[in-house]
């Protein structure tokens, strides 16, 4: 058995700090870069690449939607157009600066509304893949098991990779939880970790009316904004290994040269 634990990371911005990036990265194996959409800017990204490069880090891309009030968590009416340039510009600035740095990008994922929207929009999910698959065909393309996105990277010849979450809850259609409602976010942290064994070693995850949905997933999907994200990631960590799962980058070895300069 084996299961990456992704990390949405890279959210400070100018004067602000959001997120526990140093403290939890070291127990991650993929961390997804805010792109300066909704959060970040272009010295956090190149923070954050260099940060995960210090601790053998797969990285990724996370676009999201031009909405830094929001944090990129509020739907907003764009074309498929609109959507394709703004997340080849989002890939395309991280993959600059990750290149300053000796890293390859390894995977792209959506985020908040943006993952949600493309979850259920086959015009918005068609732009992305298309989006990812005109930077670089050999970018991973992250998702919910059964989403229009993942149809769409198929279709564009990208590798797809499932993901599930750690402490979201569940519909029983395998949707999440809107963020909307209570419950939405789960903070106990017993309840995460017993969540992301049994979703490890089983492929099963509980709804919220107590049925059991059935998730291929070879990521999960932790928040390093959550109180507590570096003590709950290590626990995480920990119990899989216990588990006797191997926990590592979903794309294998990480891609990475030696800066220049």
């Amino acid at each position: 058995m084996q299961i990456d634990l992704n990390c949405d990371m890279g959210e400070s911005f100018g004067a602000y700090r959001i997120g526990r990036d140093a403290e939890v990265m070291p127990f991650i194996t993929s961390a997804n870069v805010a792109c300066g959409f909704h959060a970040g800017d272009p010295g956090v990204m190149r923070e954050t690449v260099r940060l995960a490069r210090a601790h053998g880090v797969a990285v990724g891309a996370h676009p999201g939607l031009p909405d830094l009030v929001g944090f990129g968590r509020r739907e907003m009416h764009v074309s498929p157009r609109e959507l394709e340039d703004a997340v080849v510009y989002q890939v395309g600035a991280l993959a600059g600066l990750a290149a300053a740095e000796g890293v390859r990008l390894q995977h792209v994922k959506a985020h908040g509304a943006l993952y949600n929207m493309a979850v259920r929009d086959a015009a918005l999910a068609e732009a992305i893949a298309r989006a990812v698959a005109a930077v670089d065909r050999g970018l991973l393309l992250f998702g919910l098991p059964g989403s229009e996105i993942l149809r769409a990277g198929e279709r564009h010849g990208l590798v797809v990779i499932g993901e599930a979450f750690a402490d979201r809850a569940y519909e029983p259609d395998g949707s999440l939880v809107s963020r909307r409602k209570d419950g939405a976010v789960i903070h106990d942290p017993d309840q995460v970790v017993a969540r992301v064994r049994r979703l490890a070693k089983e492929g099963v995850v509980r709804a919220v009316d107590g049925t059991e949905v059935t998730l291929r997933a070879g990521t999960v999907c932790t928040h390093g904004d959550t109180p507590g994200a570096e003590v709950l990631v290590r626990r995480l960590r920990e119990a899989l290994e216990a588990d006797g799962v191997r926990v590592a980058p979903v794309g294998g070895t990480v891609v990475s040269r030696t800066p220049r300069g």
